[in-house]
């Protein structure tokens, strides 16, 4: 009888830990931001990395580098590939453009300003005309 008050107990403790466990936040990925707010959410940074693939038509791999362990994943937090620092210079310029010649609300974030963008430029090539 007490043996099987045991094994109850501990298969009970097992599911209260997997049940914590299963619920628990998923672990974020690291980042390496220096252009962007750092506590930008995930779905507002991907959205934000989407509209860059599509104005430039390349993909991820045009600024981030892939693991050497896996090679399917990316390093995205890896500053090895110099198109990254490119691409932080040219979001740079996007925001103060946005920002010292347009009218925006100023409770807005102006890394978030679309009046100029990428692909007011780029219209979908890495290198615009004239480059």
């Amino acid at each position: 009888m007490r043996r099987n008050k045991i094994l109850v107990l501990a298969g009970m403790t097992a599911f209260v830990m997997l049940g914590v466990a299963a619920v628990q936040a998923p672990h974020q990925q690291e980042r390496n931001l220096k252009v962007l707010p750092k506590d930008i959410s995930d779905q507002k940074l991907d959205s934000i990395m989407q509209t860059y693939n599509k104005a430039l038509g390349v993909k991820c791999e045009f600024c981030h580098v892939k693991k050497k362990i896996f090679p399917g994943d990316i390093d995205y937090a890896a500053d090895t590939e110099p198109m990254k620092e490119e691409a932080r210079k040219m979001m740079r310029m996007t925001i103060e453009i946005n920002k010292n010649n347009f009218w925006y609300n100023k409770s807005d974030q102006p890394e978030y300003l679309k009046t100029v963008t990428c692909n007011t430029c780029h219209r979908g090539d890495p290198f615009p005309e004239g480059h």
